[in-house]
């Protein structure tokens, strides 16, 4: 009712104003023809609409390839204008690295162009969009107005572990299927210049965020990623960099993560007593912390907890 009641009063008011008001959005380029909005290192809250997960595009010869459209129809509308400023090129393709509400929940803008996605990004979007939307709803407020997901037109057919090519001009993009972070994670390396668009394959300096995560799987991902042979990484949330240090980071905090709570179940602790341990300095000082750590205990201790003690259930 949230999600329908936001298109109803979008239809009533102009969408541009709404979305200046609410995001301003500034490109960064961080290589030839390639640009990046980077997200808050914050969780989602009514000061910043949600805006906390980074985007991106790429400007060929062919068209603007857009990859991940925000956690709201106003912010897609404020990366279209954002991208008029750059280039008078159209946009010619989206690509939704995973079904997470903030990488997604822009669609709305983009509706008249071709938007890909993985199978299983999909049906998670297409069984799960309508709750996604209304808990960001929750969230954020009034950025949300005028929302509801859209599921891509484009099915990417790709299994986990494979990638195919395709060219924009000069700009050749490898596509890249994984799992681990969601059940299907596309991570999209631009041949020509070096640039991966990690998805939250990748975090840096912000605590992974572990809802739907298979941390083994997660962890070939990111062995994936490093082995691509990329030059420059645009995380899912953080600072773009210029070397592999948020692969690193990332895998040693699942580690971590896994480790500790395995030993925590060990022992026979609760999932309150686990959520509530002090975090050493290394994890204590990623962004969204403890908050992400307490997440991740409440979805991912059960499973390890039954795991530790009945092996067989591994």
């Amino acid at each position: 009712m949230r999600v329908f009641l936001a298109c109803l009063l979008l239809a009533l008011s102009p969408v541009g104003a709404w979305a200046s008001d609410y995001y301003a959005l500034t490109p960064q380029q961080i290589a030839p023809d390639t640009y990046v909005f980077i997200g808050a290192l914050e969780g989602f809250d009514f000061d910043n609409h949600g805006a906390v997960a980074n985007s991106g595009f790429i400007v060929s010869e062919k068209g603007v390839v857009v990859v991940d459209t925000g956690p709201s129809r106003l912010y897609g509308e404020a990366m279209r204008t954002a991208i008029a400023e750059v280039t008078d090129q159209p946009v010619v393709r989206v690509y939704i690295t995973h079904a997470h509400a903030d990488h997604f929940l822009g669609n709305n803008a983009f509706e008249d162009v071709p938007i890909a996605a993985l199978p299983a990004t999909e049906e998670s979007i297409r069984s799960a969009g309508e709750d996604m939307a209304s808990h960001l709803y929750d969230l954020v407020g009034a950025a949300m107005r005028g929302t509801a997901p859209v599921v891509p037109n484009e099915t990417l057919a790709l299994d986990a572990a494979t990638s195919t090519r395709i060219d924009y001009g000069n700009h050749r993009l490898e596509l890249i299927a994984a799992a681990g972070h969601s059940p299907a994670d596309l991570m999209i390396l631009d041949r020509t210049t070096g640039v991966l668009f990690a998805g939250d394959v990748v975090f840096n300096n912000r605590a992974p965020a572990t809802p739907h995560g298979d941390i083994a799987g997660w962890q070939r991902a990111l062995a994936a990623a490093g082995e691509s042979g990329f030059r420059i990484v645009v995380p899912g949330h953080g600072p773009v960099a210029y070397d592999t240090a948020p692969l690193a980071q990332t895998a040693d905090y699942l580690a971590w993560l896994k480790d500790r709570l395995q030993q925590a179940a060990a022992r026979g602790e609760s999932a309150a007593e686990v959520m509530f341990e002090p975090l050493s300095p290394r994890w204590a000082a990623l962004a969204v912390q403890p908050a992400e750590y307490r997440r991740s205990v409440s979805y991912l201790y059960p499973a390890l907890e039954r795991a530790t003690l009945d092996p067989s259930q591994d």
